[in-house]
């Protein structure tokens, strides 16, 4: 107890003397400014409180703020019209009375609260009461949304060292102020240095669900991963124990322990968010197994699914993606079962607007190969390769299916063609990744992976020959997106604690950043480590493919010395009269010639009517 005097007057010398009524029009502006979400900087409006007037309104509109920023200032300021009409009541009206002014202890949290997300925390909360006067009295500031206040007696605390034996109490509840501010990398921050510290200790069981509900905000659980692996299962805290059973199933995934994976998959709940992941990687493990038929079970369940709403347009994204793949991949079980038809019939289910769908036609082209229908491959194809998926999807595999399919036509001018083209466009970027993979060889070079993360995503001086499309599929990768979205979000709360006031932002703030500069760093590290693991895989497959345009080309020679072999002994046979095609052969389909333009409505309809030359 000898150091809750000295701690009360550091925190009362702390807050400011001057009162600050509500954000004023400029203070919101340099919200909008930093791009923070027009749902925030509401929030903190709201927070702030009233004090508002039509002049405020009328700033904000000239200004340019979000239409939904004015209508919360509007609404503070007692009006409903946005811009009242002359000679309206409305117009006529005096000005909103401002409210009286705060006291600074109210201001310090009224004025700069900025990002609050009340309600956003656990579901369960320690009890309170029990330790030193000053700790219990942030902790009611807390309960009463003062969240800067809260963060900042807390932050002081720790930097003093003021409660060595209260430490693991001081992290947890400076993380929940910081998550109620938006702060989320923060908060993650003192969460996991809570966890760190074992499932011994009381604020343990409060600070995991934290890390698991942040983790699931960001997308990025690479900490909690490593973290998870540590813990017994019989400690996961109740609220938590879905998101853990998953985590520990992904760790055992990733040491090929697949039994013990599956167990832990199938410990998520059906009412959980999580569940359609778990039972997408059951599909996997099932499908490395053997078990077939137990895999295309886990892949429907994952189809039927109706997992909770979600408002995240990024997690709701993803789960329209899962259960494209999860379509692909029962596609995939009957290719490899040489059912083709079924193949076909699962992959034409793949809603067209689904980003997986040009997968799914290139897929569903190999399946039409095999079924001997090759104007229909080099139909899907023209579609998978079309101007409308350019710029996004990277597959260079297509061009060696049309080579081939050309090849079954003995069609060879178009077959050396195609592979002219082919060679011409992915050589260099062959080399290109030879080379630049060459650089990180060694483990000490390898260490430097944030440099090569810059290299292609942060520099604008490099001159290459790889395309976005590559870039895309890279980024496809879950943990790689996870890590860039991670720093994306990390300079988003930067921004957020630089649009704090001064008070808040010299203390707190100040070590915040610190924290994230290091924290970028790690992310960084590992994102280009990730990023080196997929440019590695491209170049395989491009050098792959590369050598498989070479043997086609041997083929294409080999056939045509059989073809001139036969032509000689055979000198009657005509293989140039032209052939004049019917587009009218089915009264269910109309046949239209292909102009050289494509039309969105056409996608997926496109069929050559190629007769080929073999003889």
């Amino acid at each position: 107890m000898k150091f809750a005097r000295p701690a009360l007057l550091a925190l009362a010398c702390a807050l400011p003397t001057t009162a600050f009524a509500g954000m004023s029009c400029d203070d919101i502006m340099k919200m909008v400014s930093y791009n923070v979400p027009a749902s925030t900087v509401i929030a903190s409006i709201r927070g702030a409180g009233g004090g508002y007037s039509q002049t405020d309104v009328q700033c904000l509109q000239t200004k340019g703020a979000p239409p939904e920023v004015v209508a919360a200032v509007q609404a503070l300021a007692g009006g409903a019209n946005l811009t009242p009409k002359p000679g309206t009541a409305a117009a006529a009206a005096p000005l909103a009375t401002p409210r009286p002014a705060p006291t600074a202890a109210e201001a310090f949290d009224d004025a700069e609260m900025l990002g609050g997300t009340a309600g956003a925390g656990a579901a369960e909360e320690p009890p309170s009461g029990g330790g030193p006067k000053v700790i219990e009295q942030l902790i009611a500031d807390a309960k009463a949304k003062k969240y800067l206040t809260c963060s900042k007696g807390f932050y002081d605390l720790l930097e003093k060292n003021a409660y060595p034996d209260q430490k693991a109490k001081i992290e947890y509840h400076l993380g929940r102020c910081l998550e109620d501010l938006s702060m989320y990398h923060g908060a993650y921050h003192y969460y996991l240095e809570v966890v760190r510290k074992g499932a011994g200790n009381p604020y343990f069981k409060f600070a995991l669900p934290g890390l698991v509900r942040i983790a699931n905000l960001t997308g990025d659980d690479y900490d909690l991963l490593r973290v998870v692996e540590k813990i017994p299962a019989e400690a996961f805290p109740r609220e938590a124990q879905n998101h853990l059973n998953y985590l520990m199933g992904r760790a055992m995934y990733s040491d090929g322990e697949l039994s013990k994976s599956a167990e832990f998959f199938e410990k998520v709940s059906a009412k959980s968010e999580l569940y359609m992941r778990a039972q997408f990687f059951l599909g996997q493990i099932n499908v490395e197994r053997g078990k077939l038929k137990s895999a295309v079970l886990s892949f429907r369940e994952v189809i039927d699914s109706e997992p909770p709403l979600v408002g995240d347009a990024r997690q709701q994204r993803q789960v329209e993606d899962m259960k494209d793949l999860a379509m692909i991949n029962i596609a995939r079980v009957y290719f490899g079962l040489t059912r083709y038809d079924n193949a076909d019939k699962y992959y034409s289910q793949v809603d067209r607007n689904s980003s997986y769908w040009p997968e799914s036609l290139f897929e569903r082209a190999w399946a039409s190969f095999h079924l001997g229908d090759v104007n229909g491959v080099l139909g899907l194809l023209m579609t998978a390769n079309s101007p409308y998926y350019a710029d996004q999807e990277f597959n260079p595999e297509i061009t060696i299916l049309r080579a081939l399919s050309f090849f079954n036509l003995c069609e060879w001018g178009e077959v050396e063609g195609v592979l002219d083209t082919f060679e011409a466009q992915y050589k260099p970027m062959r080399d290109e990744l030879k080379t630049f993979l060459d650089q990180y060889k060694s483990e000490e070079n390898l260490k430097l992976s944030d440099q090569a993360y810059d290299a292609y995503f942060t520099s604008s001086k490099n001159q290459t020959s790889l395309n976005k499309p590559m870039f895309v599929k890279v980024l496809r990768n879950r943990d790689l997106q996870s890590m860039v979205d991670h720093m994306d979000d990390i300079d988003k709360e930067i921004a957020l604690i630089d649009a704090q006031k001064a008070e808040w932002k010299v203390t707190v703030g100040e070590g915040l950043k610190k924290i994230y500069a290091e924290d970028r760093v790690k992310i960084k590290k590992r994102a280009g480590r990730v990023m080196l693991g997929e440019l590695l895989e491209q170049y395989r497959v491009l050098n792959d493919l590369l050598q498989q345009s070479q043997v086609i080309r041997f083929e294409v020679t080999d056939a045509q010395r059989a073809d001139y072999e036969f032509r000689m002994s055979n000198p009657d046979v005509n293989s140039t009269k032209d052939q004049e095609i019917d587009f009218s052969t089915s009264r269910e389909v109309i046949y239209w010639p292909f102009n050289g333009e494509f039309w969105s409505d056409e996608l997926g309809y496109y069929r050559f009517t190629e007769q080929g030359e073999c003889k």
